[in-house]
């Protein structure tokens, strides 16, 4: 009779944990048909919509707008929004097909072209197509994250950003892929699949906002929102050589970015999540935040400081005094990256500038002691909670198995590493200690402790910048576009990018050259740090065609100075342009 009643249980126990994954399975199946759906009808849409032929040379005249002259060309009447929303519609399903960039269609996007022939007055935006990011709140639409969980309750109102957006004109029309829990610079997700990189298909376009990315450099939107909590804006950005910029976390509202907490946006957390643009140029950014900071904005959200975009700073022409480096000494970028910042030094200091070396401290410190400690304080344990039924994207499972290690395991870790303290200096020891041994907050003291070490850490900082007479400063950033699924497996690589979310700095990107044969030859001797595994893996998945991949330049400036720092990457965009 036990024995029977042990079978039973165990039995019964199976077949719970069947019907469990047997729902999950239903749920993604019907997020995935609803989206395959979703773009299918808006295919069927087009040619009602355009009973009449629009000539390739007409569409390819419209996509090949730069964002200031499309605005001009719809608000003086010479183009309609109808023909400019459908025009993108129809690319960027083509985008879609090719690299599964997009979540879902926004269906609304004709009740908004309704809405902006009634506004009294066209907007900065008025008429122009917008993507966002998946856990962008807009009404009616699901915030997923790409987890499961998320696929019940459809958003009950437009984000705070969303409806800005809309009040100046813009027709937001999509909603773009992320990866599994945004905590990735891939982007795939067991619901929605892998994007893929539009210029290489064997190659990521990044994340979290790889979606966002993948869409707009293939042609399929002119400006997106994306988000950036440890490089997301920019690392798409350089993935798919477009223009990015993370401002600071507070000048834009984040309010409604996500569904029941689920994300590092909803958290209240000392390296804050930033929402910024998108787009294929830098003046295409500064009419963007130049949009977004307005009255509206303030009024809707009273915690966003009513500063409004400061043009004057933003066209000067005064020399700046740069702060540059090519290495943070924690993960030695490829060849192609560091030699994107030597020309662009060279450059500007031809163009008048005064260019002065400048290093950031302790960036081991700051990699393990203060990002990794911000998001696995409890040892990773509400994130591992995220991962309903235990469904999680092979891109994560370095990551997971990491959380996944027994307390008593990390503990012999530790042990061990401990006992090799006479090797702190070396960078693999480093690494195995942020990969193994993530840092955790065991007390309430000591998270407060976490807090302000935080702090002081910035204040040193922006001291080191004061006594050199910053005005904005010149870095690299991880590049060019990584093979598909390795970026889960270097979270150590996105060192040049989360040193800015820490600090709380605006920062932007700007493609600045092609890779070439000799950045090919040089890689082929990489040794990073110490030709460990991971130095190894970077000049693997590295690897590019001579002339696809690019180099990226990062720019920085001090928080609350975007307009200083989309200044400075106009200035290097239009370098780059006349080398």
């Amino acid at each position: 009779a036990a024995l029977a009643l042990l079978c039973g249980s165990v039995a019964a126990v199976v077949v719970w944990k069947w019907l469990g994954k047997r729902q999950i399975q239903k749920k993604m199946e019907e997020a995935q048909r609803t989206r395959d759906e979703g773009v299918k009808k808006m295919a069927k849409a087009i040619p009602l919509i355009f009973p009449f032929q629009v000539s390739s040379a007409q569409t390819d005249a419209i996509l090949s707008l730069p964002l200031l002259e499309l605005t001009g060309r719809l608000r003086e009447g010479s183009l309609s929004p109808r023909t400019v929303l459908y025009t993108y519609v129809e690319k960027a399903l083509e985008v879609t097909k090719q690299t599964n960039c997009l979540r879902h269609f926004i269906p609304e996007c004709e009740e908004q072209l309704q809405e902006i022939q009634q506004q009294r007055e066209k907007g900065l935006l008025y008429g122009i197509p917008i993507s966002i990011k998946d856990h962008i709140g807009h009404k009616g639409h699901l915030s997923t994250c790409g987890l499961v969980q998320c696929l019940g309750t459809p958003v009950q109102e437009d984000s705070i950003l969303v409806k800005v957006l809309k009040s100046q004109g813009a027709v937001p029309f999509a909603m773009t892929n992320v990866p599994q829990s945004l905590f990735n610079y891939d982007c795939s997700n067991p619901i929605f699949g892998q994007t893929l990189n539009p210029f290489n298909h064997q190659k990521s376009p990044g994340g979290s906002s790889g979606g966002e990315g993948a869409l707009i450099a293939g042609g399929g939107s002119i400006l997106g929102i994306g988000s950036d909590v440890g490089g997301s804006i920019r690392l798409p950005s350089s993935f798919c050589g477009l223009c990015g910029l993370k401002p600071t976390a507070e000048r834009l509202s984040v309010w409604c970015t996500c569904l029941l907490n689920v994300d590092v946006c909803s958290r209240p957390t000392p390296v804050p999540c930033a929402l910024g643009p998108m787009a294929r140029d830098v003046d295409s950014l500064a009419l963007c935040m130049k949009a977004l900071l307005c009255q509206e904005m303030f009024q809707l959200d009273p915690t966003v400081p009513p500063i409004p975009f400061d043009e004057e700073v933003y066209s000067s022409s005064a020399p700046l005094r740069v702060g540059y480096y090519d290495t943070d000494g924690y993960f030695p970028l490829p060849p192609c990256m560091r030699r994107a910042v030597w020309e662009t030094r060279g450059a500007l200091r031809a163009a008048g500038h005064q260019l002065v070396p400048f290093s950031p401290p302790r960036i081991h410190y700051v990699m393990t002691e203060l990002f990794l400690k911000t998001f696995f304080a409890d040892g990773g344990c509400a994130w591992l909670d995220l991962f309903t039924g235990n469904i999680i994207d092979p891109s994560l499972k370095p990551q997971v198995n990491c959380c996944k290690i027994p307390r008593l395991g990390k503990m012999l870790l530790a042990l061990i590493l401990k006992h090799l303290d006479y090797l702190s200096d070396s960078p693999l020891l480093l690494k195995l200690k942020n990969i193994a041994t993530i840092p955790t907050c065991r007390s309430v003291k000591e998270m407060w402790n976490h807090h302000h070490q935080i702090e002081a850490y910035r204040t040193e900082f922006i001291a080191r910048w004061r006594e050199l007479q910053l005005d904005v400063v010149l870095c690299p950033v991880l590049g060019p576009a990584f093979t598909l699924g390795y970026p889960g497996k270097l979270l150590t690589a996105i060192s040049s990018t989360m040193l800015y979310n820490v600090l709380n700095f605006p920062a932007g990107v700007v493609p600045v050259s092609m890779v070439t044969e000799a950045d090919e030859e040089e890689l082929k001797h990489y040794r990073g740090c110490c030709n460990d595994p991971w130095d190894r893996t970077l000049k693997q998945v590295c690897n590019t065609e001579t002339g696809c991949g690019r180099g990226r330049g990062g720019c920085v400036a001090l928080p609350w100075r975007e307009e200083l720092c989309l200044r400075f990457m106009k200035e290097v965009e239009t370098l780059s342009q006349k080398k």
